[in-house]
């Protein structure tokens, strides 16, 4: 061979290993470029979890009863839920069309089951209000 195809094949060569190392540190790059949370950001989280579930037992431990004790321990419960939705399953960083798809299902599902009790006890007050009369 010619020195000259010797050159020209060494520069394909080189030209086809400077594209692989090109792609593989770009890929390399995107793989570092992924979401980086400090730990800081967990150790708050945990902290205020544990913080809303001490609220929760002291809820029981100080004796509140009826709608007040109900209410306090939804609360507390829905305020974990959303922490560890938000932080621990990535969902503070997700794209809104996802977080909607994931979140708006269960939401509705709570408000039609506030409009079937609704519903219930309106119905339950025609039953009561018919058959007190009807005998």
């Amino acid at each position: 061979m010619t020195e000259a195809a010797v050159h020209v094949e060494g520069q394909a060569a080189q030209h086809a290993l400077h594209s692989y190392v090109h792609g593989a540190v770009a890929s390399g790059a995107a793989h570092a470029e992924g979401q980086q949370h400090p730990i800081k950001l967990y150790l708050v989280v945990w902290g205020w979890l544990f913080v809303l579930s001490t609220c929760s037992y002291l809820v029981d431990y100080f004796g509140i009863h009826g709608h007040l004790r109900w209410s306090l321990i939804l609360l507390f419960m829905v305020l974990k839920a959303g922490l560890i939705v938000a932080v621990f399953m990535h969902m503070a960083w997700e794209r809104l069309a996802l977080a909607y798809a994931i979140l708006l299902p269960p939401v509705l599902v709570l408000v039609f089951v506030g409009i079937m009790m609704f519903e219930s006890d309106y119905t339950h007050l025609l039953r009561v209000m018919f058959f007190a009369s009807a005998s």
